[in-house]
C-alpha cells in the first residue's frame, strides 16, 4: 500500500467542488488539478476563480498546485479524486456520462497501486456496478489487486463562508480496510473537523444521497403548509417564527429548492429504489411538490396582476435573482428558471437581474440573457426570487420604483417585511 510520504493527488474536475478540495491539498503534498476546460485552467493560472469559492490569495497559497487539460500530466500521480457534476437528465433520471467519461480518462494513466476514490453524488452501490467495471475494462487491472476504490461525498455549499471543506466533518471509505484506512489518512491532512471512516463504499454513498434528501422532504412539507396558509389568508412566515419558539422546531422556510445537490440526490435514491423494486413514495411526493413550486409562484403572480387589472399577456416582469441560493452565482439546477419559462407560457416578457451571475453561463446553461441595468418605471410586477445582500440594501422603496404606476410585488424570499411587499410565498 501507499504511503503518504509518496502522495501525489490528482483532482478531476476544477468546479465549485473540485478546486477548494484541490487548494487545500496544494498546500501539503503535490497536486495536479485537471478539467477539461481551458479557459478554467487559464482563469486559475491566471490567480481568478469565478465561482468566488477561493480567493486569489487562497490561490496563492496552494504552492504544490498546478493545473491542466493534458490528461499524460496526471501519469506520476497515485491518488486520484473525482469530483465531476452527476446531473439528472429531463426525464429525471440520474445521468452518470460525466463520470463514465472522468473514469475513462483516467485508465489511460492508471497504474497498479494506484487509488481512485469519488466524491460526486451517486445512488448507493453506483461506484461498484457503474465506475468500476469502466476503470477495469478500460485500464486492464484488477480491482482491489491492482488498483483500488473509495469514496467520499462532498459537503460544501457554494457561496457559504463559513462552512468549508476544512471544517465540515468528512465521510471516507475504501474498498478494502486498508485502503479505508489509507483514504481517511489522506484526507486527515486537511480536514481539521475530522473524519467519519464508513463501514462500507455503499455506506457513504446512501449517507450522502438521504443528507440532501431528508433537507428537501422537510422544505417540501413547509412548502405546502405555505400553499395551505396562503389559501386561509395566513402569512407563513409569521406562523413559522410563532412556531419556531418550540426547542426542537426544525426552522425550514418555504421557497425554490434546487442547486448542484437538494434538487437532484432525491432521484438517484429513488432511481435506485425503483430498480430494485421498491416505488418511494414519501421522497417522490415531495420532490413533486418542490419541483412544481415555479408554477404556482406564477400562478399566485398572475391571480395578483388581475386583482390590481393589470393586463398579464405582453406584460414586463423582472425577476430579481437568477442563482440557486443568496450570495452566490452557482446557477446549477436553479429553479428560478422554471419561473421564467412559466411566466414566458404566459406570453409575459420577463426580465432577469443577478449582480452575482456571469451573462455568458446564463446564457449558455439557459439561453437567457440577463438585464445588466435597472430601469425604473418599467416593469408590471417584480419577483424577489433570491435573497441577494443587494436586494436586501435596495429595500422596498427601490424595488418598487422600478415598476410601473400600478404593479405587484412578490416577495418569495422574506427579504421584505409582509406591509412592505403585495404578495408573500
Amino acid at each position: 500500500m501507499l504511503q503518504l510520504s509518496e502522495l501525489k493527488i490528482a483532482i478531476i474536475g476544477l468546479g465549485y467542488v473540485g478546486l477548494p478540495l484541490a487548494v487545500e491539498f496544494g498546500k501539503k503534498v503535490p497536486v495536479v488539478g485537471f478539467d477539461i476546460h481551458q479557459k478554467r485552467i487559464d482563469e486559475l493560472q491566471n490567480g481568478q476563480d469565478h465561482t468566488l469559492e477561493v480567493s486569489p490569495e487562497e490561490l496563492k497559497q496552494a504552492t504544490h498546485l498546478s493545473y491542466t487539460t493534458n490528461l499524460q500530466q496526471l501519469a506520476d500521480c497515485n491518488f486520484f479524486i473525482v469530483t465531476v457534476p452527476t446531473p439528472i437528465d429531463e426525464f429525471k433520471q440520474p445521468d452518470l456520462t460525466p463520470l463514465v467519461k472522468a473514469s475513462e480518462s483516467i485508465t489511460k494513466v492508471l497504474k497498479k497501486g494506484d487509488v481512485v476514490v469519488y466524491e460526486s453524488t451517486v445512488y448507493p452501490g453506483a461506484t461498484e456496478e457503474v465506475c468500476i467495471p469502466v476503470l477495469e475494462k478500460n485500464s486492464g487491472l484488477k480491482f482491489n489487486q491492482d488498483f483500488y476504490a473509495g469514496y467520499s461525498p462532498e459537503r460544501i455549499n457554494p457561496g457559504d463562508k463559513l462552512h468549508r471543506v476544512t471544517n465540515i466533518l468528512k465521510i471516507t471509505s475504501g474498498s478494502t480496510p486498508e485502503v479505508a484506512d489509507y483514504v481517511d489518512q489522506v484526507y486527515n491532512l486537511i480536514i481539521e473537523a475530522g473524519t467519519h471512516k464508513a463501514s462500507s463504499i455503499k455506506v457513504a454513498e446512501a449517507a450522502k444521497v438521504i443528507e440532501n434528501t431528508q433537507r428537501d422532504v422537510n422544505i417540501a412539507l413547509i412548502n405546502e403548509l405555505a400553499l395551505i396558509f396562503n389559501k386561509m389568508g395566513i402569512d407563513t412566515e409569521a406562523v413559522l417564527e410563532a412556531a419556531g419558539t418550540k426547542w426542537n422546531f426544525l426552522p425550514f422556510r418555504p421557497g425554490l429548492v434546487g442547486g448542484h445537490c437538494i434538487g437532484v440526490d432525491p432521484y438517484y435514491l429513488t432511481h435506485k429504489a425503483q430498480a430494485i423494486g421498491y416505488h418511494p413514495e414519501i421522497i417522490l411526493a415531495g420532490r413533486r411538490l418542490n419541483d412544481g413550486m415555479g408554477v404556482y409562484v406564477v400562478t399566485q403572480l398572475v391571480k395578483g396582476m388581475i386583482k390590481k387589472k393589470i393586463q398579464v399577456e405582453g406584460a414586463k416582469i423582472l425577476v430579481l435573482g437568477l442563482s440557486f441560493k443568496e450570495n452566490c452565482p452557482d446557477i446549477r439546477n436553479t429553479k428560478i428558471i422554471d419561473i421564467v419559462h412559466e411566466l414566458q407560457e404566459y406570453h409575459i416578457q420577463a426580465d432577469v437581474y443577478d449582480p452575482w451571475v456571469d451573462v455568458s453561463e446564463a446564457e449558455h446553461e439557459y439561453g437567457i440573457t440577463p438585464v445588466q441595468t435597472l430601469e425604473n418605471g418599467k416593469y408590471d410586477a417584480m419577483i424577489i426570487a433570491v435573497a441577494h445582500q443587494q436586494f436586501k440594501v435596495m429595500g422596498a422603496d427601490a424595488i418598487r420604483a422600478l415598476g410601473k404606476a400600478d404593479h405587484v410585488l412578490y416577495d418569495l424570499k422574506y427579504v421584505l417585511s409582509q406591509a412592505e411587499s403585495d404578495l408573500r410565498l
